[in-house]
């Protein structure tokens, strides 16, 4: 049930509460989905004042769209060449991109982006309700969406072979992907197909198919920005994704690790291409003291230096060498060279795991600080905003400073506040997407309880050692007393246990041979014992 807490008064020994709904049964895959979003405050059903707005879309959404189309202040980019490329599920496609050669030689290279702006306004219902969401919510199975789905799929969706609105970042770039010339603005666009990540792969590969000199172009340009942004020691976090893949009922019938493939990197390097143009652009704007004189951006702090020093005893343990300053800074560089090292070996998700984990959480604000994993001085969020709310407000002013619609006094006053909701959303949209990704590889192993696998130490602690499978990612944890015939001490400096009659020694990082006991799927926890 969703219960509502109420009122715990001091002579009450219990905290009095609401049952605002009965969700289901329990262990019943429907009931838990909606329970893990539920408790993170993440709801499918949209209030009514939303549905009625959303309603009214259905009916005139397409005719408002046509008329807006020929609004000679967009500029048109209907006839030159287009694409999406997206994930092989994906409904709402946010970002497309266009290329072209320019008689100079230079090429142009639109990043067009879904104009939501233009069908949400500040005030309406739909706006009040994306502001409280702040982000969609993408769990094992489905999507909870920020916006309804006239929006999210349909009209503000960049599909194939329809006229769109969009609000682009339209660059000029020299052969070596210098950039000579953007411009920001509104726009009007016709995507002409829309790849899947493999799709685009493989015309790439074959050297042929639709849109194939387009592809070749953008990939070759994206290549030499990806090598520029890593020469200023943006941190590579090629972590694989973990895919569930479930039946009509709900139940896991494999596991998969996404593969990220070229077009994937392709996509990535444009998206951050156009976020650092526009969020210097804002800012450009906003330090000349006129009339707007705030933007959102997304910053990024250095690692604590605790942490790096945790991080680099850790490595040491397991025989690598962390290179920090005296104060205990870390640079980019340093961390590549690392994460360059551990390539192909046992121990790589870990050490990269360890890694990710000592960085700072990247948060919006609006007072900027540059975002460290990126090495960007400045960036924001403008390329997804039918799944994120700040990108829709780095929307809203750029149409502001371009002579739209002006941001209010007061609207600018809420951006701190915003900016922290977005942040806390966030991160409660990924504990959920987490908490259900976790609750399916149980469920997934809870047919397999008896069997073994080969498996990493991946935490060492005095309650037991956690352990992870290399090709799922599944974690769990043997317990002290399970690890064997001795009594195991635990070495905290050494990440380690020892057995003080036997010596054996578990280390985090060795591979070890499990045997899984069970797969308790309420908890989402997996206990082991050695082979």
């Amino acid at each position: 049930v969703l219960v509502r807490l109420g009122t715990w008064d001091e002579d009450k020994e219990y905290p009095l509460g609401t049952i605002e709904e009965v969700i289901g049964k329990a262990g019943v895959h429907e009931t838990e989905m909606r329970a893990l979003a539920l408790g993170q405050g993440f709801s499918s059903d949209y209030p009514p004042g939303v549905n009625a707005e959303a309603e009214k879309l259905e009916k005139e959404g397409a005719k408002i769209l046509a008329e807006e189309a020929k609004n000679p202040r967009r500029k048109d980019f209907r006839k030159v060449p287009t694409c999406t490329s997206d994930p092989f599920e994906a409904k709402d496609f946010d970002d497309a991109l266009s290329v072209r050669k320019l008689p100079d030689g230079n090429i142009e290279v639109g990043v067009h982006i879904a104009d939501v702006s233009f069908f949400v306004k500040p005030g309406t219902e739909l706006d009040k309700e994306a502001i409280a969401r702040a982000t969609s919510v993408y769990l094992v199975d489905r999507t909870i969406p920020m916006l309804p789905e006239v929006l999210s799929n349909d009209l503000c969706s960049l599909k194939p072979d329809e006229e769109r609105l969009a609000v682009s970042a339209v660059f000029t770039l020299d052969s070596d992907a210098n950039i000579k010339d953007v411009w920001f603005g509104e726009t009007v666009i016709h995507s002409d197909k829309r790849f899947t990540y493999e799709n685009a792969q493989e015309v790439l590969d074959a050297g042929t198919g639709v849109m194939h000199e387009e592809l070749s172009l953008l990939l070759e340009l994206s290549k030499k920005i990806r090598s520029r942004r890593q020469a200023k020691g943006a941190i590579e976090f090629d972590t694989a994704e973990v895919k569930i893949e479930l039946d009509a009922e709900g139940k896991p019938i494999a596991v998969h690790l996404k593969e990220r493939k070229d077009t994937n990197l392709m996509i990535e390097d444009f998206m951050l291409l156009a976020n650092e143009a526009v969020a210097k652009h804002l800012s450009e704007l906003t330090n000349n003291g006129g009339a707007h004189f705030a933007s959102l951006y997304r910053v990024h702090d250095e690692p604590d230096t605790d942490r790096i020093e945790n991080l680099a005893n850790l490595l040491r343990v397991m025989g690598y060498h962390l290179k920090t300053s005296g104060s205990g800074k870390v640079s980019g560089a340093e961390l590549n060279k690392l994460l360059e090292s551990v390539k192909g070996k046992p121990e790589e998700y870990l050490i990269k795991t360890a890694t990710l984990r000592s960085m700072s959480k990247a948060i919006y604000t609006t007072k900027n600080i540059g975002h460290f994993g990126l090495a960007f001085d400045f960036y924001t969020h403008f390329t997804s905003p039918i799944r994120r709310y700040p990108d829709l407000v780095i929307h809203r002013l750029i149409k502001a400073h371009a002579g739209g619609t002006p941001i209010t006094a007061e609207e600018m006053q809420a951006f701190d506040k915003l900016a922290l909701h977005a942040s806390e959303r966030e991160v409660a949209a990924s504990d959920a997407e987490r908490d259900s990704v976790k609750m399916k590889q149980v469920e997934f192993l809870a047919g397999r309880v008896g069997e073994e696998f080969d498996a990493v130490i991946s935490g060492v602690t005095d309650r037991g050692l956690y352990v992870e499978f290399a090709e799922t990612h599944a974690d769990g944890m043997i317990n002290i007393r399970a690890v064997g015939d001795d009594f195991f001490e635990y070495e905290e400096k050494q990440y380690r246990l020892v057995g003080r009659r036997t010596h054996k020694v578990y280390r985090l990082g060795d591979p070890i041979r499990v045997k899984l006991l069970a797969a308790r799927i309420p908890e989402k926890e997996l206990d082991f014992v050695p082979v």
